[in-house]
């Protein structure tokens, strides 16, 4: 069963480790293309990680962009996160020395 892009963005706070987050500031903007096109973001501060759709309110941390399938495919584990990135597949901006620790914040379901 395919997920959609609503669907995994809507679990990232359920699936959030608080206690690696410590110390976590961060607002990641996430832009998808493709079949289920949109912006999303999330915050993660004091421990807690909210998400939303649209642009984020304050200046993004890091910035994710990649196309909505290839996305699903990532979160779902169907492909690795760092061989979409060395392919092209997932762009990161911004501080994306904070991208590796970000996945650890977030058990896979």
């Amino acid at each position: 069963m395919s997920r959609s892009v609503a669907e995994i963005m809507s679990m990232i706070p359920t699936v959030f480790v608080a206690e690696k987050a410590q110390g976590v500031e961060a607002v990641v903007h996430f832009k998808f293309t493709g079949k289920e096109a949109g912006e999303w973001n999330a915050v993660i501060l004091d421990g807690r990680c909210e998400v939303a759709q649209g642009i984020p309110r304050s200046k993004p941390t890091i910035s994710v962009s990649a196309d909505a399938a290839d996305f699903v495919r990532v979160a779902t584990g169907e492909l690795d996160g760092m061989q979409a990135y060395m392919d092209g597949k997932l762009k990161i901006t911004g501080d994306i020395l904070l991208a590796p620790r970000l996945l650890q914040l977030f058990r896979v379901p």
